[in-house]
């Protein structure tokens, strides 16, 4: 096989540098632990079923970080304040392969390392870096958080109607995909998306869809992208499952975690 190395993206904390001004990655605004408010409408007329106002910050620790950064959102939050090197200590990084991608007979693969258990990929310059919800639950199970999988709508809204938060795999604004195959070393084959994989948190819902907080910001793919905005059902469910629906739902300290429901299949690419 001939290895096809990535393409190499614009430095999403360099982007955020020239578009706010920041020398660094800092909070934009911290939440002590509050439960989340059912049936709100909040200042700016938005409705939702339940609400939770999740902790955010302006930029990613690093380029390709985003499953640590979805992550300090949930645990701040909560009351931990956990960075970087701390969160990946405890995931572990596997850095046995470089993860390289190219078209196999059956679509896009990318060979890579062990992301059930480690994060894999150089998270400075590799847009192919990344890791899966199996991997990074022990973060949220050594701060005593209630953490379950979450894999459909009905274990999404219960996680939020529980005051809880829904970490997540996503694309890059919820956009299209190219359907991916993950392959470890050990042959272990894992769905995901080849070149705008994700991370984000839910933070409420109503009828129409989620409110998502997305601490990725403005850069120079999306200029306008805020940090909390709403993806309607559809999109949102599509792109969950893209990711093979990898999500973890996490509750407030001391709350009783409830089973997540049913899986859902990934849907194809549009």
């Amino acid at each position: 096989m001939t290895a096809v190395f990535p393409i190499a993206r614009p430095s999403r904390r360099q982007v955020l540098r020239g578009f706010l001004g920041l020398a660094a990655a800092g909070p934009l605004m911290t939440h002590p632990f509050t439960t989340s408010a059912q049936g709100v409408t909040l200042p700016d007329g938005r409705y939702y079923d339940a609400y939770v106002p999740a902790a955010s910050k302006e930029s990613q620790f690093y380029h390709y970080t985003c499953e640590f950064d979805a992550a300090w959102v949930v645990l701040a939050t909560f009351g931990h304040d956990v960075g970087f090197d701390e969160q990946i200590g405890i995931v572990g990084h596997d850095t046995s392969i470089e993860p390289w991608y190219e078209m196999g007979p059956n679509g896009w693969v990318i060979y890579g390392g062990d992301i059930l258990t480690q994060f894999s990929g150089n998270y400075h310059d590799n847009l192919l870096a990344r890791t899966t919800g199996q991997a990074m639950m022990p973060i949220f199970q050594q701060y005593s958080l209630p953490a379950s999988h979450v894999r459909d709508r009905q274990g999404i809204q219960e996680t939020l109607d529980q005051g809880g938060l829904v970490w997540m795999k996503a694309t890059a604004d919820f956009l299209q995909w190219e359907p991916t195959t993950w392959i470890t070393p050990e042959g272990v084959e894992l769905p995901t998306v080849l070149g705008n994989d994700h991370a984000v948190v839910v933070m409420g819902y109503n009828d129409l869809g989620v409110v998502i907080r997305d601490v990725l910001g403005p850069t120079s793919s999306n200029w306008e992208r805020l940090y909390e905005y709403d993806i309607p059902w559809e999109t949102f469910l599509g792109v969950f499952g893209s990711q093979g629906s990898d999500g973890i739902g996490v509750l407030p300290p001391g709350t009783e975690s409830k089973p997540a429901g049913r899986v859902v299949e990934p849907a194809p690419a549009g």
